[in-house]
């Protein structure tokens, strides 16, 4: 294809709003392969109307992501916040940042001090209790009579939401609290005032139960957290609170949403869930291919450029903002073969469904053990287990910045 007709199809694609909507459950938008193929990093508008550089291409996110010449700081003018109004915006910055919106050494240090709870050997020691958890769960759903189970209410959710809770020392009744709060503010269609109001909530409640430890410690990180700032003679309440505020709030929703696409992904093809049956062994590298496929946080990538930078032969501009698709890149045919294909013997851990550089995110280890326990009790303690309505009627999230879906019927 002749550069003047790359150049005539970016051009029509720049009229885009993105992200678009997924029109099939599965799939990314047409339009994204068209970019991929034809513009992988181009010129573009957010819903919001803000001019962006749309990042679709595998290498050419993974050398954003991993450049700290592009910054995460949502403070920066010109850092491309999707879905915010200016007023939330404004909150927003008025506060101190999120982990995920510090650079370098400033990140560094926030990350330092938690990234050790994350640890393959520390999740190890957590495994019993993630299994515990999925089968008292799991006996719940086998103790009904009632059918079908909505498998969201039944499982999916509250499995990461007990698991993140008793991790951080979280108490577990108040979950409907802070898992209605996290949806309004992650839900598109929510209004200002409401996004506003559910920040502002979740942060009010996790100040709290910050100020409770401080007094009344407990087995939990973040009590542990405030017993090595006291060692070092600082404690920084302001710095848990970001901490705490990023982890509960990141800390469920997207691995309950992973639980019941994985769970639709699997039950729609049957000969790849007939593999991971035969063999649980398997069962990791299917986690990483559900991951791939589905990436349910696509377009939260989002950098400000802190100097001019040349990536992939397009010149982007310091003050300029970039939005990384890490659904358009986990579908690029040129790192992933076929990648429509379902192949959950692919072994696709290069993908960019937890990021990748710097900011990759800091419970993926947690998250891969919670969905590798869930895949593989559930189906061997409910082999015959089936969806109740066609893919097609499934409610999904195509109105949130976490795709999922809202309710999954299920019967056995």
């Amino acid at each position: 294809m002749t550069k003047s007709m790359t150049k005539s199809i970016a051009g029509e694609l720049a009229d885009l709003e993105l992200p678009v909507e997924r029109g099939c459950p599965f799939a990314p938008p047409a339009e994204y392969e068209r970019l991929r193929e034809h513009a992988p990093i181009s010129r573009t508008r957010l819903a919001s109307g803000a001019e962006v550089w749309w990042v679709s291409g595998h290498a050419e996110g993974r050398a954003v992501l991993a450049d700290r010449r592009f910054s995460s700081d949502r403070r920066k003018d010109g850092f491309p916040v999707l879905n915010v109004d200016a007023a939330t915006l404004q909150q927003l910055r008025s506060q101190p940042p999120l982990m995920i919106g510090m650079d370098g050494e400033e990140h560094a240090a926030a990350r330092r001090p938690v990234i050790g709870e994350f640890t393959v050997k520390r999740l190890a020691a957590l495994r019993p209790r993630v299994q515990e958890i999925v089968d008292r769960f799991i006996d719940d759903m086998l103790a009904t009579d009632q059918r079908p189970v909505d498998l969201v209410q039944a499982l999916s959710l509250p499995v990461p939401s007990l698991v993140i809770s008793e991790l951080l020392g979280v108490p577990y009744t108040d979950h409907d609290f802070f898992q209605s709060r996290t949806a309004v503010a992650v839900r598109r269609t929510s209004s200002p005032e409401d996004r506003r109001r559910a920040f502002a909530e979740l942060r009010a409640y996790i100040d709290d139960l910050i100020t409770r430890k401080e007094s009344e410690p407990g087995d939990d990180l973040f009590s542990r957290q405030i017993a090595r700032q006291r060692r070092n003679g600082a404690l920084d309440h302001t710095g848990l609170v970001s901490v705490a505020f990023l982890l509960l709030t990141a800390g469920h929703e997207t691995t309950a949403n992973m639980i019941s696409l994985g769970v639709i992904g699997l039950l729609t093809h049957p000969e790849q869930l007939a593999l991971i049956k035969a063999d649980p062994g398997r069962t990791p590298m299917a986690v990483e291919e559900l991951l791939r496929y589905f990436a349910i946080t696509d377009a939260v990538a989002s950098r400000v450029a802190t100097e001019d930078v040349r990536i992939g032969g397009v010149s982007i501009k310091a003050g300029e903002g970039v939005v990384v698709s890490s659904l358009s890149a986990n579908w690029d045919p040129s790192v992933f073969k076929n990648p429509a294909d379902l192949d959950v013997e692919r072994g696709a851990r290069h993908h960019l469904a937890f990021g990748f550089g710097p900011h990759q995110c800091l419970g993926q280890n947690l998250a891969r053990m919670e969905l590798q326990i869930v895949f593989d009790t559930l189906f061997r303690r409910i082999p015959t287990l089936r969806l109740a309505t066609p893919v097609e009627d499934l409610p999904f999230k195509t109105d949130a910045v976490i795709y999922g879906a809202y309710e999954l019927p299920v019967t056995w």
